[in-house]
């Protein structure tokens, strides 16, 4: 079966198919799982997945909840992913960033053993730990300005420049690739920064964590990020897998996709 080439173009055409940027983050804790799956975290994401997608354009999976099981945790997401199949847009969410033949080892994991669409990267040691993830019809995603509380103890530093430090990262790493195959991660709770940082990259997309859980706003978050194209990949983890404790999490899942795709619709172009 020929792989379906990732693009941009490609991108775009599932967000208009779909009407919605929704991406489901699949943070699937084991411990948290309703007892109706006994712990069963494969039968679980199968579960949320054949419930919301169509409802989608990307899963986000996490890659800390299925290493922290072991070998297990890397068999359930060979077969997450497998599940998912090819009309999703899929990144793998394990914020790697390190010196370039480690980068490279990295990117042969996400990339070439599991398929993965994306891979969030921490761009901190700079250009070498970045670019080995840029391939043809692949995406790299970097943190720029987080959702975390942390968030402000090294992202907002003022520099000499006047500029703060996550706009450094921003302009430099901009340099590496292009609006093709590069994203940022800005978080849901701050969306005054999310659109000034529109201004400044108005062809870039966008994921954006932290709506729900985390305290960030949809609206305010569509008002300040959609493009023409969409341009924003909205996460939401817990407020969907987590919907609900009983038997009927798939059902109550999707309802919560529902919801919010009620509001994504009322703003995308």
């Amino acid at each position: 079966m020929t792989e379906i080439r990732k693009d941009k173009t490609y991108l775009v055409s599932l967000i208009r198919e779909r009407q919605t940027v929704l991406t489901v983050g699949l943070d699937s804790d084991s411990k948290k799982l309703p007892a109706v799956v006994h712990g069963d975290v494969l039968a679980f994401n199968k579960a949320i997945i054949d419930a919301t997608r169509d409802v989608c354009i990307s899963y986000k999976i996490n890659f800390a909840f299925y290493e922290a099981l072991g070998l297990k945790g890397w068999e359930i997401l060979e077969k997450t992913i497998e599940h998912i199949g090819g009309r999703h847009f899929i990144i793998a969410d394990a914020k790697r960033g390190d010196i370039g033949n480690t980068s490279e080892m990295y990117a042969r994991a996400v990339f070439d053993h599991l398929g993965c669409d994306a891979i969030t990267v921490n761009p901190y040691m700079g250009s070498d730990s970045v670019k080995p993830f840029l391939r043809d019809g692949k995406w790299v995603i970097l943190l720029a300005y987080t959702s975390n509380m942390g968030s402000n103890d090294f992202q907002q530093l003022k520099l000499e420049d006047g500029s703060k430090l996550y706009e450094k990262v921003m302009e430099t790493t901009s340099t590496y690739g292009n609006a093709s195959n590069t994203m940022y991660v800005v978080g849901a709770t701050h969306p005054e920064e999310l659109k000034q940082i529109r201004s400044r990259y108005p062809e870039h997309f966008f994921l954006i964590p932290g709506i729900g859980a985390q305290g960030g706003d949809l609206e305010s978050v569509l008002q300040a990020g959609l493009n023409n194209d969409g341009g924003l990949l909205i996460n939401a983890s817990r407020s969907i897998i987590y919907a609900s404790s009983g038997s009927d999490f798939a059902e109550k899942g999707r309802e919560e996709a529902d919801s919010m795709n009620l509001v994504i619709r009322k703003y995308l172009k």
